[in-house]
């Protein structure tokens, strides 16, 4: 029995066809390695176990808009001190410290340059403006905003308004426990930082 002759066509069909060595397979493999899991990743995956169901996510959501760029925070700043103008003094330095806030937090995730989780178990639910991930700059002006406007309210502000934050933050699955508690530690000190100028001014005055 005659064997039917090999084409040209043949042979490039078959090397457009026929898999990859497997050396070549592992060192793409050891090109594009898999995220490490760690106890961070398993925290995020159990905290979207259990609070990624669509209300909260969906909550979860409109905080992430309400944030970013510390937008929300600055437009509440603006609001207090159009209409509350014996403290409009106090209201427009918050505010400037919450834009300081976040923009210490830019600073310092463009020195770090820590990537988002990228585990294949974690859900991404939100887009965000970058791929960096410490520290999270809503947790930072969220912290900051709470303080600093709750002092001009003479309110306790931030047990209401930062946990859920950076429990939203996980629950996303764009960040890291420790971005969240790095992020509130930063916009703590920012704060602390602003209510000691705004003292001296009026001791000074």
């Amino acid at each position: 029995m005659q064997l039917p002759e090999k084409k040209a066509g043949d042979e490039v069909d078959a090397e457009l066809t026929t898999a990859p060595p497997a050396a070549e397979a592992e060192q793409g493999a050891e090109e594009h390695p898999r995220p490490a899991v760690t106890a961070e990743t398993v925290a995020v995956r159990r905290v979207q176990g259990v609070l990624a169901k669509r209300p909260v996510v969906t909550v979860a959501g409109v905080m992430s808009k309400f944030g970013d760029h510390a937008i929300g925070w600055l437009v509440l700043g603006a609001v207090g001190a159009l209409a509350d103008r014996g403290r409009r003094a106090d209201w427009i330095a918050s505010a400037a410290g919450v834009a300081a806030a976040h923009g210490a937090s830019i600073a310092v995730k463009r020195v770090v340059r820590r990537s988002r989780p990228g585990d294949p178990g974690i859900r991404v639910l939100v887009d965000t403006p970058s791929r960096l991930s410490f520290p999270s700059s809503h947790a930072t002006s969220t912290t900051t905003a709470a303080v600093l406007y709750g002092r001009v309210l003479g309110r306790r502000l931030t047990p209401a308004l930062v946990p859920p934050m950076m429990v939203s933050r996980l629950v996303l699955g764009v960040h890291y426990p420790s971005d969240v508690a790095a992020g509130s530690t930063l916009g703590g000190a920012v704060a602390w930082g602003v209510r000691r100028y705004i003292e001296r001014r009026r001791n000074r005055g």
